[in-house]
């Protein structure tokens, strides 16, 4: 989910084309070279100490963990503040957090290793496998008279639309589609658009309702962020036979050793689970209430809804081995989850200029960075995203780095995401 961490660093210049096309291969290469052989200062690295530290002794946030790895080795980990400062809970490095939207990488490698077996074509429409979307909808709203109309979409939603958030399809929260989506029991009446943990049906269910739903914009013509992996989760279920749940976990998460990745938290490890806090109008961290806009159900709830999009929770050290796996190109410690080839489309800007005009792309689940100083100090190449509770991170190939933070704070109006990926930058030094 996009956060304040988002917001700021993606802020930039517009980028520059070369009218000889020699020159800018031959740039990014020797600049990948120069990153490579930098590493991080250990001294350089305290100052993340005190960064952290300061934001919890200002009570802006609770608490954190900050992990980052390079070459797969962690050479930064620590844990900050409070996971629940009211039960007097400790953060420590292996506390459970609700990781959002960062649920999508995962959701988006399921898909793509479904493609490798042949069973889902990434231009293939959706269609196919949940019968609501074979004909969809879009409500185009005139903002001259306030009078919205709604049309056949002219084309089929395809995978690589869902993949890179292009279908159209948003949260339902936009006035002129929310009473619809309400009613339904999506859009704003179901948290913030994107929580599904306190349904009592399986996810396919609410997606095939929202296949009758109007969307926002006509296929493959904008970057919309929504439900667009949430659907992709049901075809997952559809396409392999499976749960979401069972197949993430037998396909990517038990091999690959990650034991804290679920859906929801098990009862008798619901005191790992960090609590959620929320920025109070005086910019100080207050905690936040129970149920959808803020605790949530994942540890007393319904447990039907595997959301595809944003439901898991998960530890920083799971994610980051992860990421780890996706850096290094499909495979970690002999286990090889996606071929090298298809990692390449998922870090590959496969949606032009529709996410951004700014340097920055969208590939197959993850933000990508196409110039340099579009995201802070991140490579060309690096891709990433957030999750709405504060929680980022961030792979950047040519620093050879996988850089994650764990918050929990909803809704965040903090500039400690930014400030973090500055302070991890600044330790590369010769």
């Amino acid at each position: 989910m996009k956060n304040a961490f988002l917001a700021a660093l993606f802020l930039c210049a517009p980028s520059f084309v070369s009218a000889q096309p020699a020159r800018p291969a031959a740039a990014p290469r020797r600049a990948a070279a120069a990153t490579a052989g930098l590493a991080p200062s250990p001294e350089r690295l305290k100052r993340i100490d005190h960064l952290l530290q300061r934001y919890v002794d200002q009570k802006k946030i609770a608490g954190a963990v900050a992990l980052v790895l390079r070459d797969g080795k962690p050479v930064y980990e620590r844990a900050f503040g409070w996971a629940d400062k009211e039960a007097g809970h400790r953060m420590t490095t292996d506390t459970l957090f609700r990781i959002a939207s960062q649920t999508k990488a995962f959701t988006s490698t399921a898909v793509l290793t479904l493609v490798e077996e042949g069973k889902i074509g990434i231009d293939e429409p959706a269609g196919h496998f949940i019968p609501t979307f074979e004909k969809t909808n879009v409500a185009i709203n005139e903002a001259s008279t306030g009078v919205f109309k709604i049309v056949p979409a002219k084309r089929a939603i395809t995978i690589r639309d869902l993949l890179t958030h292009t279908a159209g399809i948003s949260y339902g929260t936009e006035p002129h589609v929310r009473d619809m989506y309400a009613a339904q029991g999506l859009g704003p009446s179901a948290g913030n658009g994107w929580y599904t943990a306190d349904k009592d049906e399986p996810i396919c269910v609410t997606m095939e309702r929202l296949g009758t739903l109007p969307f926002v914009s006509q296929p493959g013509e904008a970057f919309v962020y929504g439900y667009n992996t949430d659907i992709l989760g049901c075809i997952v279920e559809k396409a392999s036979g499976m749960p979401l749940d069972e197949y993430i976990r037998t396909r990517i998460t038990a091999p690959l050793g990650l034991k804290d990745t679920r859906f929801y938290v098990p009862q008798t490890e619901r005191e790992r689970l960090a609590a959620v806090y929320a920025s109070g109008s005086d910019g100080l961290a207050v905690r936040a209430p129970d149920g959808s806009k803020g605790q949530g159900h994942y540890v007393m709830g319904p447990r039907k809804s595997f959301a595809g999009g944003a439901g898991l929770t998960s530890t920083a050290h799971d994610y980051a081995r992860f990421l780890e796996m996706i850096r290094n190109g499909g495979s970690l410690d002999g286990v090889r989850i996606l071929g090298n080839r298809t990692v390449e489309l998922m870090t590959t800007n496969q949606s032009g200029i529709l996410h951004s005009a700014n340097g920055l792309g969208f590939g197959f689940g993850f933000q990508t960075v196409d110039r340099y100083g579009a995201s802070g100090m991140a490579g060309v190449g690096a891709f990433g995203w957030g999750g709405a509770y504060g929680t980022t991170y961030q792979v950047d190939p040519q620093s050879h780095m996988v850089v994650v933070l764990m918050i929990q704070q909803m809704p965040n109006a903090t500039d400690v995401q930014s400030k973090y990926s500055a302070a991890v930058y600044q330790a590369l030094v010769n």
